[in-house]
């Protein structure tokens, strides 16, 4: 990841789109797999480097939770390079053990804030983008904690080659009208929904997560694609 070939990083500011980054202590085996395993794929620019390198089709997942949907869209695609990454340190334990289960060697992750990632990328660098059921921060006040922003949209188009995607689902209905409201507000992407099926129902590619079992939202999961022009 050159400079020359990318554009000047972003003034984040301090947001934190993301609460606790622990809630007990790792299992065994999780540990284990922190000393083991996470060193030899944790998404360093070297790393990445050499999977944009490769000319292979990159997927970003941000905020994988408890990883499965990562992981199983990994083993569909060998031929994709996955990068993921999550600041809580339980579902980074998570991820690696689903890695492990299933031998997956085509998984980077990166146990913190994607988005300086995301600025260290050459434009066009990602084929698709997953940001699925998200903190909604669903009071007002903290409603400048959610990770859709204007300034992380705009980081997604960058990032994305054209035609190339990010999906977008929440299971909070406030979440849904917020995050289309700023995607809309983007020229670089395009929403192609033609009618309530396409943004009710689940893409056919999708991967059902722990975390939408639980329907811990105020509505039926949404999913939102858009696309990079």
């Amino acid at each position: 990841m050159s400079e020359d070939t990318t554009t000047p990083l972003t003034e984040w500011g301090p947001m934190r789109s993301f609460g606790r980054i622990k809630s007990r202590k790792l299992k065994p085996l999780q540990a284990t797999l922190f000393d083991t395993l996470l060193p030899e794929i944790e998404a360093t620019d070297e790393r990445v480097a050499a999977a944009l390198a490769s000319g292979r089709d990159i997927w970003l997942e941000i905020g994988f939770g408890g990883g499965e949907h990562l992981a199983a869209q990994a083993l569909k695609h060998p031929d994709v390079t996955f990068i993921g990454c999550e600041p809580f340190l339980n579902g980074v334990g998570s991820v690696l053990r689903h890695i492990e289960d299933d031998g997956l060697k085509n998984v980077l992750i990166l146990a913190g804030d994607a988005r300086p990632l995301l600025d260290k990328l050459p434009d066009s660098a990602l084929s698709r983008i997953f940001i699925l059921f998200a903190d909604p921060w669903p009071k007002a006040r903290h409603n400048k904690r959610r990770f859709i922003q204007p300034e992380t949209i705009a980081a997604f188009a960058r990032a994305l080659k054209p035609g190339g995607s990010v999906r977008f689902a929440t299971d909070w209905a406030d979440y849904a009208d917020w995050a289309l409201e700023r995607f809309l507000a983007n020229p670089d992407l395009d929403w192609r929904a033609g009618s309530p099926a396409d943004w009710n129902n689940p893409p056919a590619d999708h991967v059902t997560t722990r975390y939408e079992v639980k329907k811990l939202g105020d509505c039926a999961p949404v999913f939102l694609d858009f696309y990079r022009c």
